[in-house]
């Protein structure tokens, strides 16, 4: 060992403490460092006996704190401070002496100490040392988490200015910063007209429920970077005025904040190609030509959607020679582009519209059922009454009268189709218009009579042979993802192991008092499926049979004591209108299985939308919004203001809530924004079947069992 750099080191594994010790006398050394050590210290002392070798130790060393005997130390405590400054300005020095009384002490940090200890007190040494020690890491961390955050502001900064794609900062809902992209995009001169504006101001009202909910969303982690929210702008460079919104959560020096980005358009498209989508499309309503309309709905007819039907709508505005009188005839093709417009917004992505004849426009809808559709129908013509249309100095009011009808066996081709539709909407023009009419054919009951005696020998068919199967639609939460929760779903094959949509045999089922056998086979199937998962919660459906069926609740009971079932597990679904039409029996059953520990839901809630008084009849745990309130729920206030009622109700009674049939991200963010609970739908995911050996298997429609049969 040296006497003029002496290192004590430490070898116990723990983090060291780097200390220089400034004193001429080598046992303090060992006597700090062996305090230190007492304290739960891991010391690494340096021992600088020579003022000449401090400025080498601390240039060389990472010292985290100097400890001075002023008593045995050549200089003073501000020749110290003066030459640790300029090295290192933030390490603390402590100063150190036979007796410390509090004249010196403060005499001491006076002269820059941060404090004074003497010999004879170890305890007060730790103390000291473990104090500043500390002040000194924090200070650190701080400096660096704040030269963090400024070059991380900057790269933020720098690639939003270099950025093709419009970017704006929000916090609370305000503007910010924007990039000029962003002041590009939504035609303003400079950011000061925008930054400090809240965001809203940017968009049109429709839109505005949807970014709220997607702004508190991306705040609270719940908004996925890669999706994307469509609004419509009050102003921009997009001729439609629709912008694709993507939200980001960022952390900066004021709190957290949104980043809001619409992405650049990629002009990939060959000028061939734009010309060509171009001539698809009628130039009045900018849907597809009627050929091309034709086409398409030919390949979807083709192939059965996932769940729910294929519906047509015929949509035609009523009376359209008294708006041509009133706007004129040059005006007309305009008024007729905003009807079309008006439809476009009520349409689904799945969707598929065109302009079928004269003012006549036709859509191709996917819905769950045909009574979806109709309701589809009914939202749409009151959306449009509301409406003002107007070309140059002239407006007007429209209605329309809306036929629609489901895809069906029963209609040999396209043809037959399409005229069942046109027939539904005469029926509705001949009521006066301003409605829809569901298609209800004359021979419906009898054909149908005949198609459910075959379904009934399929279904029995295929209890025997156990050939239904079950399908899981992840239930997703809005407010915590702590709970893993599915609704069952009922899948059937056919004797060449074949896919049946729900579609085609529940119905058909329910018409033939067969429900309660497939329910049992539900309640089988969902109680083997929470043996082999780690699901938390799963919704079973209870049809009506069972519910007015007196020994649907001794069964249940047999079963789960056969299985020492934990029915906390199970939650029995029953559909609203069903529940209040037979409120007594379902009083009756949601008791007796609430003893027992099973869940109770309303499912289809909504549908009479201000009916509370059911919620405090039966008391569910869950109710679930009905999915037709979803078809218009991102753009129509009343519908909101409805469903946030529905949530509000609910939370006074703290009942979950969970919205049905949720399509997109729009629909997710306006959901947030209302207070859901959960979430379920093709959004979130597609029912996913609970089956091996499904890869080759296809779907089968009843045409083609009906087929097999008269083999």
């Amino acid at each position: 060992m040296t006497p003029e750099v002496r290192k004590e080191r430490n070898l116990s594994g723990r983090h060291s403490i780097s200390i220089a010790v400034l004193t001429e006398n080598e046992d303090d050394v060992a006597l700090i460092n062996s305090s230190l050590r007492d304290g739960g210290h891991a010391a690494h002392c340096h021992w600088i006996n020579n003022p000449k070798h401090l400025g080498q130790t601390l240039g060389a060393e990472n010292v985290e704190l100097l400890i001075l005997n002023c008593d045995k130390y050549p200089d003073t405590i501000r020749q110290v401070i003066k030459q640790k400054e300029r090295f290192n300005p933030e390490v603390p020095l402590v100063a150190l002496q036979e007796e410390a009384d509090e004249f010196s002490i403060q005499k001491a940090m006076k002269s820059g100490a941060c404090d004074m200890v003497s010999l004879g007190n170890r305890d007060r040494l730790q103390a000291v040392v473990s104090r500043e020690l500390r002040a000194l890491r924090v200070e650190r961390a701080l400096n660096s988490t704040i030269h963090s955050a400024t070059e991380y502001k900057k790269q933020l900064r720098d690639y939003m200015g270099s950025s093709p794609d419009a970017i704006a900062l929000v916090e609370e809902g305000i503007i910010t910063e924007v990039n000029q992209s962003w002041m590009k995009l939504f035609c303003v001169a400079g950011d000061d007209e925008v930054m400090g504006l809240p965001l809203m101001d940017s968009f049109e009202a429709e839109s505005h429920a949807a970014i709220k909910g997607a702004l508190v969303a991306a705040i609270a982690g719940k908004w996925a970077e890669d999706e994307k929210l469509v609004a419509k702008a009050h102003v921009t460079t997009e001729e439609s005025g629709e912008v694709h919104l993507e939200f980001k959560k960022f952390a900066l020096d004021n709190g957290p904040c949104v980043q809001v980005k619409v992405k650049a358009p990629e002009n990939n498209k060959e000028p061939t190609k734009l010309v060509h989508d171009a001539l698809q499309r009628d130039p009045a309503t900018l849907l597809f030509h009627r050929a091309q309309f034709i086409e398409r709905i030919q390949k979807r007819l083709a192939r059965k959607p996932s769940s729910g039907t294929h519906v047509l709508a015929y949509v035609k505005v009523d009376k359209f020679g008294d708006v041509v009188k009133k706007v004129g005839i040059l005006n007309s093709d305009e008024i007729l582009g905003q009807f079309a417009e008006a439809v476009r917004k009520r349409m689904h992505p799945r969707d598929v519209a065109g302009r079928f004849e004269g003012t006549a426009l036709m859509v191709l809808l996917e819905r769950g059922s045909p009574r979806d559709a109709e309701v589809w129908g009914k939202q749409l013509c009151e959306y449009v009454r509301k409406l003002t249309f107007e070309a140059e100095d002239r407006s007007t009011q429209l209605t329309c009268t809306v036929g629609v009808c489901a895809a069906n066996e029963v209609y040999g081709t396209l043809e037959d189709f399409v005229a069942a539709t046109v027939d539904a909407y005469e029926l509705g023009r001949e009521a006066g218009g301003n409605t829809v009419m569901l298609n209800e054919s004359a021979d419906e009951d009898s054909k149908q009579q005949e198609f459910d005696a075959i379904w009934v020998k399929h279904l029995k068919a295929a209890l025997m042979d156990n050939r239904f199967r079950l399908a899981q639609l992840p239930i997703a939460g809005l407010r915590s993802d702590g709970i893993e929760m599915y609704d069952l779903l009922v899948r059937m094959l056919d004797e060449q192991g074949n896919s049946v949509l729900p579609s085609e045999f529940l119905p058909a089922a329910e018409r033939s008092n067969m429900m309660k056998n497939i329910d049992r086979w539900m309640i089988k199937a969902a109680i083997k499926f929470c043996e082999d998962s780690e699901a938390d919660r799963v919704f079973v459906r209870l049809s009506r049979q069972s519910v007015l069926d007196r020994t649907t609740i001794p069964w249940m009971d047999q079963e789960f004591d056969k299985h020492s079932f934990d029915c906390t597990r199970l939650v029995m679904q029953i559909p609203e209108r069903d529940a209040a039409k037979h409120i007594k029996q379902t009083r009756a059953i949601v008791d007796k299985l609430r003893k027992i520990g099973v869940g109770f839901a309303l499912e289809h809630y909504g549908v009479d939308r201000e009916k509370f008084q059911i919620l405090d009849i039966l008391k569910p745990d869950y109710i679930k919004v009905d999915g037709e309130l979803m078809h218009s729920l991102m753009t129509d206030n009343e519908t909101q203001q409805a469903v946030d009622r529905i949530v509000r109700a609910a939370a006074e009674r703290n009942i979950k809530s969970i919205a049905e049939r949720v399509e997109n991200a729009n629909a997710m963010a306006v959901l947030f924004q209302l207070g859901i609970d959960f979430m379920q739908g093709h959004y979130v995911n597609e029912p996913e079947v609970v089956l091996e050996d499904t890869e080759n298997r296809k779907q089968t429609s009843l045409a083609e069992l009906a087929a097999a049969n008269a083999n």
